[in-house]
């Protein structure tokens, strides 16, 4: 069953949203590829065709922070785009993502030509809300909390393109590094959500109960 329009998609309608993708290149990408670096310029913009992608912060020692996930309708760069100014956060494909790729200029040019500002301001104040380290927001929240509200996000955003939605494309490590959590508290945690039936048995992330998952982070 089709998924509705998300992110700056469903803001701009979809007629809008097929012209904003006519202006763009096709690039396809497999899981694991940066597609924007943090601090180099903002020259081009991303809109997402399919797949997921993680933004994370680098910090002074070195670490990443989780900031946002992102899929299907969403805008990758564009703030960096409009203002002329070095990129804020790296963006990571989590699995095969197709995007369409757009220069600073014609994207700014295809706003001005479709009514699109208003769209595009919305939607950045809706994004800018939640770029907060994981981490910081969810401080308050058990760990086993803060695990399933993570892994409910990246299976929400699954879309018609991936082979097995209810499949968290993450590894153990990566759950820790995104929270951070030790790989132990994690591993602990994630053993609990199986034995009671959350998550699928076996050596992958998989939600067998979305219900009930949704219920022990809280939701």
């Amino acid at each position: 069953m089709p998924r509705p329009p998300r992110g700056f998609r469903s803001l701009l309608g979809e007629r809008k949203w097929a012209r904003l993708l006519e202006q763009g290149v096709d690039r396809v990408h497999g899981p694991g590829v940066p597609l924007l670096r943090q601090g180099d310029p903002g020259t081009t913009v991303l809109a997402v065709v399919s797949g997921r992608v993680k933004v994370f912060g680098t910090e002074r020692n070195g670490g990443r922070a989780l900031l946002a996930l992102r899929g299907a309708g969403d805008l990758l760069g564009e703030i960096a785009a409009r203002s002329a100014s070095p990129r804020t956060a790296t963006v990571e494909t989590i699995d095969r993502c197709t995007v369409r790729m757009l220069s600073a200029d014609r994207f700014k040019t295809f706003l001005r030509e479709h009514d699109g500002e208003a769209a595009l301001t919305d939607y950045s104040i809706a994004k800018l809300s939640q770029t907060v380290p994981y981490q910081v927001e969810l401080v308050h929240f058990s760990p086993e909390r803060k695990i399933a509200r993570l892994l409910l996000e990246v299976v929400a955003l699954a879309d018609e393109a991936s082979p097995d939605p209810e499949r968290v494309p993450f590894s153990q490590q990566e759950v820790a590094d995104s929270l951070g959590m030790a790989r132990s508290t994690v591993a602990h945690y994630v053993r609990h959500l199986k034995a009671c039936g959350a998550l699928r048995a076996g050596p992958r992330l998989s939600v067998a109960n979305p219900d009930h998952l949704r219920a022990i982070a809280g939701l």
